[in-house]
């Protein structure tokens, strides 16, 4: 028996620290029996991954409804004294602007245990995390594909024409720009973000472009992109991949495609999207929580994601980007602004130059 307990002590003295304290914190996932996540509906699917990696372990995913109303949902349960989350997953604005300032989160980084996950060099953005708070603590966002919002009829414009988002403003491209409708909210809050913020454009561009091309706007993306088709615009914006079929219609060979990310100097949008996790404080499962929020991010993890979500490109750079669609994935040499940052969030501002200028423009 003592035998025995020496060899039991070396073996445990020779586990690596982090494999020591992943054991405990997996049995103690397994104790707490589930994890609990709010927010956007596509994690699901990714998450069924995880149940079947972790049996023992139920998930239980809350995403009926938009996922800014689950967030005030959860910051409700909370003043009941009701904490039922473990994770949130979904957009940053919201995280931040409601988990975030609501002081509801816990720091990322201490609950990450995995090497391939603590190490930093595996990412994206210089080998480093990227975060959309200003601690870069809490909001974690894994995600960074390109968003094509601005596209063209190819029979009507020659993309080597475009060299600035100033080109777009142009005297020439008077009345033959369509754009989903800058009051819509969500949709088209993230170029509205880039174009406010980017420096060389602001807010004097986003009031010419608004308020002085004869800008036509539309709700429907998918009766924009008809219109693009046929040539009753040049030119279409805020028209984003995932709310729209101009992927589709450009494998149709309809007269459709995106500029591509080298062609403004100014820079491609590269955004978050619904890519981002917040931990939760005070969570009912703390534990079950780190184990799936380590998955999540792990290189099995983000392999599952990028799988299930076709459009996302993983901030991850030690993964396959087979899955990823041409006009969503980064590529070399061209220069990217990510969107999410939190010097960016405040829509505030753009929101009364955009109803100012629009109200102007028609």
């Amino acid at each position: 028996m003592a035998a025995a307990s020496i060899s039991s002590l070396q073996a445990s003295e020779a586990q690596p620290a982090w494999q020591a304290e992943w054991e405990r914190t997996l049995q103690a996932a397994k104790r707490e029996g589930q994890v609990v996540f709010y927010g956007a509906a596509r994690y699901e699917a990714v998450f069924a991954e995880f149940h079947k990696k972790h049996p023992e372990i139920k998930v239980v995913a809350v995403t009926t409804g938009r996922p800014p109303d689950l967030a005030q949902r959860l910051m409700t349960e909370r003043r009941a004294g009701k904490h039922l989350v473990d994770l949130y997953i979904a957009g940053a604005s919201t995280m931040h602007a409601v988990l975030y300032k609501g002081k509801a989160l816990d720091p990322i980084k201490p609950a990450l245990i995995l090497p391939e996950v603590v190490d930093e060099s595996k990412w994206w953005m210089g080998g480093k995390y990227n975060y959309a708070d200003e601690e870069k603590a809490y909001i974690f966002a894994f995600n960074g594909e390109v968003q094509p919002y601005f596209a063209y009829n190819t029979k009507l414009v020659d993309p080597n024409e475009i060299k600035s988002y100033w080109d777009l403003v142009h005297p020439k491209w008077r009345g033959k720009i369509v754009a989903l409708d800058p009051l819509i909210g969500g949709p088209v809050a993230t170029p509205l973000r880039f174009l406010y913020y980017t420096p060389g454009l602001g807010p004097d561009y986003l009031k010419k472009l608004l308020g002085e091309t004869g800008l036509v706007g539309a709700r429907d993306p998918f009766q924009i992109v008809n219109w693009l088709a046929v040539g009753r615009f040049a030119i279409s914006i805020f028209t984003a991949a995932n709310r729209s079929d101009i992927p589709a219609a450009k494998k149709q060979g309809l007269a459709v495609d995106w500029f591509p990310p080298k062609s403004f100097k100014e820079g491609a949008i590269v955004s978050s999207a619904s890519g981002n996790v917040g931990l939760i404080n005070s969570a009912p499962h703390p534990n079950a929580a780190k184990v799936a929020l380590n998955w999540l991010l792990s290189r099995e993890g983000q392999m599952v994601y990028q799988r299930i979500e076709p459009e996302q490109d993983s901030l991850r750079i030690d993964i396959p980007k087979d899955d990823v669609p041409e006009h969503s994935r980064r590529v070399e040499g061209a220069s990217y602004v990510v969107t999410e940052r939190p010097e960016w969030m405040d829509m505030k501002p753009i929101l009364k130059l955009v109803n100012e200028a629009w109200k102007k423009g028609n």
